[in-house]
Order: structure tokens, then sequence, then C-alpha cells
């Protein structure tokens, strides 16, 4: 039931059309061809109604196999190398004792170890794993000059 009532409030246009086709295929057809017409209209708003749990159960799963969430996730990385090109003159670089570095700028803080070809990059409170690259290692560089 629960499935029909989703159906029932995301697709109502689709509802409505149906109706409407019902409605002008009695009122302008007048053979037995109008009720195959009228049965084939109802037969695919039953079908495509009954098969709507099953496209919100895939869009439910893409989202948990994270093709979803992996866009989101590459997309919050393309802004921090964006923000880290942006605030490299702004970024202060600071020896931790125990031999790690961190950068930090206005939005963007960088966390790493020397040598490493990873640092850990938190923009916008979400943190994820950042390959040192030309920009990365360049946006280092220019932190340790602003010291």
């Amino acid at each position: 039931m629960e499935q029909w009532t989703a159906f029932l409030q995301e697709k109502w246009l689709v509802l409505i059309i149906a109706f409407l086709v019902l409605v002008l295929v009695i009122k302008l057809v007048k053979t037995v061809l109008k009720w195959v017409i009228v049965l084939a209209v109802i037969g695919v708003v039953l079908y495509y109604g009954s098969t709507y749990k099953d496209q919100l159960t895939g869009l439910g799963e893409s989202v948990v196999n994270g093709s979803a969430a992996a866009a989101v996730t590459e997309s919050v990385k393309n802004q921090a190398l964006n923000l880290i090109i942006n605030e490299a003159k702004e970024a202060k670089y600071t020896k931790n004792p125990d031999g790690s570095y961190t950068v930090a700028s206005k939005n963007v803080k960088l966390e790493g170890t020397p040598g490493s070809n990873e640092a850990k990059v938190t923009v916008m409170n979400q943190t994820f794993t950042l390959k040192i690259d030309e920009t990365v290692q360049k946006f280092i560089d220019t932190a340790k000059q602003n010291q």
C-alpha cells in the first residue's frame, strides 16, 4: 500500500493525463476499439504503479552502493583543490612535535607527514585523504614561505 501512496503523491500528473486520455477516448471513439484502448491505458498505469517500488528500491540501492556518495566526495575533493589554489597565500605551515605538519588556511586544513604521498584534508567539516600532487605540494611550499 505504501508504494501506491508514494506513486500517487509523486506521479499524480501521470494519473491526471491518463484520466484525460481515458475521457477523450470514451467520448470520441465509438467502437469496440475504445474499450481496448481504455483497458490498455489502465493496464499501463497499473503496471507503472506496481513497478514503482522497484524503481524506488533501485534508487536506494544506488545510494547505498556509493555511486551518489562517491560523486559527492569527488565534488568536495574538487572544491578542496580549488580552495587550496585560492588560499595558498594565506596558509600557515606548522611543524608538529611528532614530526608531522599541519597547513591551515581560512577554509582548508591539511595534515601530513614528510615523505608521505598522501595527506588528510579537512574542508567544510569533511575529512578525506588526498594524494599529494603538484597543486597540494605547491600549497605546502607556499605555506612554508608564509611563515
